[in-house]
Formats: C-alpha cells, sequence, structure tokens
C-alpha cells in the first residue's frame, strides 16, 4: 500500500513586517507536514505566530520566504484567484469572530460556498447541516438574533457543508464561554470523524489540544 502524501506541507516558511529600521520576524524557518486524517493542533503563548501561520498555510497571506503545499499544489506558485479557487474547493475555515455575514440569514450564510463553487442543491444541503448541528429551528435567523454559540455552529455547518479535505479553525472558542465552547468543540470533533477531514485547530487551551493526535508548539516565531 502506498504511503499516502501530506495534505499540507511548509518548509522554510518565515514572515517578517516591516517594523521601523528593523523588519520584525514574526514567523523564523517553519517546517511542517500533516497527514490526510490527522488533527494537529498549533500551540503557543500569544503573539507566537499562530494564526500567521494558520493564514499561511491557507494563503491568506503570502510569506517574506518559503513555501506552503497544499494537496500537492504549491500555493505560492499561484495568483490570489487561484489561491482562492483552491481553498474554495478543499478548505473549510472556523474563526473566533464567526465571521458570518450579518445581511444574509443562518441558511443564506451556509448556502454562500456552495453558490460560489457551483454546486447544485445548496439549498438542501444547507439545510441538512444546520439540522446537524442543532440549528433546525434557526435556518431563517440572522446572525444578531442568534447567540455567540448559534453564530459558531453556523459557521461550522459552512465551513463542513462543502466536504472540506482540509478543516482550519483559529481559536473557534475564543468568543464563548465555557460550556458553550465545550459543545462547539465536541461538535467540531465529532463533524471532524463523519467526515474524514483533516483539521488544523490554533488554540491556547492546552486541554482542547490534547484532543488532538499530535501538537506543534511556536514560541519566538519557531516551532519548539
Amino acid at each position: 500500500m502506498n504511503n499516502p502524501s501530506p495534505i499540507v506541507t511548509a518548509s522554510g516558511l518565515s514572515k517578517s513586517v516591516a517594523n521601523g529600521a528593523q523588519p520584525l520576524a514574526i514567523l523564523q524557518d517553519i517546517g511542517l507536514a500533516v497527514m490526510p486524517g490527522e488533527a494537529v493542533a498549533i500551540v503557543g503563548a500569544s503573539g507566537s505566530g499562530k494564526s500567521t501561520l494558520l493564514g499561511l498555510l491557507a494563503g491568506l497571506d503570502v510569506p517574506s520566504s518559503g513555501s506552503v503545499t497544499l494537496a500537492g499544489q504549491e500555493l505560492f506558485a499561484l495568483d490570489e484567484d487561484g489561491r482562492a479557487a483552491l481553498r474554495a474547493k478543499l478548505l473549510g475555515f472556523v474563526f473566533q469572530s464567526f465571521q458570518l455575514l450579518p445581511s444574509l440569514n443562518a441558511l443564506e450564510n451556509v448556502m454562500l460556498p456552495l453558490e460560489l463553487a457551483g454546486v447544485a442543491g445548496a439549498h438542501t444541503a444547507a439545510e441538512a447541516m444546520l439540522r446537524r448541528v442543532g440549528l433546525g429551528e434557526r435556518l431563517h435567523h440572522y446572525p444578531k438574533t442568534l447567540s455567540g454559540g448559534e453564530q459558531q455552529r453556523v459557521a461550522l455547518a459552512r465551513a463542513f457543508v462543502i466536504n472540506p479535505q482540509l478543516l482550519m479553525a483559529d481559536e473557534p472558542t475564543g468568543n464563548l464561554d465555557a460550556a458553550t465552547g465545550a459543545d462547539v468543540i465536541n461538535l467540531l470533533f465529532e463533524l471532524n470523524t463523519e467526515r474524514g477531514t483533516t483539521l488544523i485547530l490554533v488554540t491556547h487551551d492546552d486541554g482542547l489540544a490534547h484532543r488532538c493526535n499530535r501538537i506543534i508548539r511556536l514560541a519566538g516565531g519557531r516551532v519548539v
């Protein structure tokens, strides 16, 4: 049997930003590989570069040097539109701040990635996904009328509705109280297992990190 290839690899990944006379190094020479089906936590103190690393792995940001390969495709050989098209096909994303569109109701928010990808049956798939996350009674509610936990469930439904190969989550419980956060995380891991998704999770919560197969720890912009 062939060994599977990593779904994500990073090599020599560095990111600096202008800061007066001296550039400020946020990430330095990061190398990692994530295998299909793995759940990997990226942990570290505030300011250690966790969210920056996730943004680079998703191609939402461009590195100062180094490369990222996503499902065999060199991300930064693509232009911005090419990276967006690859993300739309492969990647679900869950943010701390939910990132729902306020002018769309729950159902429309979840339908959006399917519609952008030209998938038939978006309404049916989105409704089924919202029922799966326990929001069958909230399909036509707008984000401002939903609690934080409900908004994050909508965000999970939106992330998983495209059946992504890879899910990236950036502090997904950061804006939720402990009990609500625990419910959302249990749901995230359930969906991840059900759908065989690869998970890369940024968190400052060690308990949450230890639910993953593997932990990558950052300090001072480097893997330690």
